[in-house]
Parts: C-alpha cells; sequence; structure tokens
C-alpha cells in the first residue's frame, strides 16, 4: 500500500519536521506517515503523506488545539 493520501497543516518556524517527528512518535507512533525530505524555514504548513483517509481523519483529531 502506498502513501496516496495528503494532509496539510498549518506549522511555522524551523525544525518542522525533527517537531513532528518528535510529537508523532510520542502521539501518534501507530499512523504511519510519509515526510518531505525537506520543508523551507519560511513555509507556513507542513504536508505530510498517509497511507488511508482514515489516519489522516485520526491524525487530523489528534492534531486539534496541538502547538508544534
Amino acid at each position: 500500500m502506498s502513501f496516496s493520501y495528503s494532509y496539510t497543516f498549518p506549522m511555522n518556524g524551523p525544525n518542522k519536521l525533527p517537531r513532528f517527528k518528535k510529537w508523532a512518535v510520542e502521539n501518534a507512533s501507530d499512523i504511519p506517515v510519509s515526510l518531505p525530505p525537506q520543508v523551507p524555514v519560511k513555509s507556513e504548513a507542513l504536508t505530510i503523506r498517509l497511507k488511508s483517509v482514515a489516519d489522516r481523519e485520526a491524525l487530523s483529531s489528534r492534531l486539534a488545539n496541538v502547538k508544534l
């Protein structure tokens, strides 16, 4: 199964990937994600790839009201 679904959420500041990876390990280790190789510092969002709509909905609910 490939990572066919994407999810974009607001995220500001540097080190977006390390911050998201740390949060994902602690809070969403059961959801497989595919991360981009890099994200520009000036970008105000992070887009990740997911395997299913259910994974996207689960991640969306877990990210609600979380400040990364």
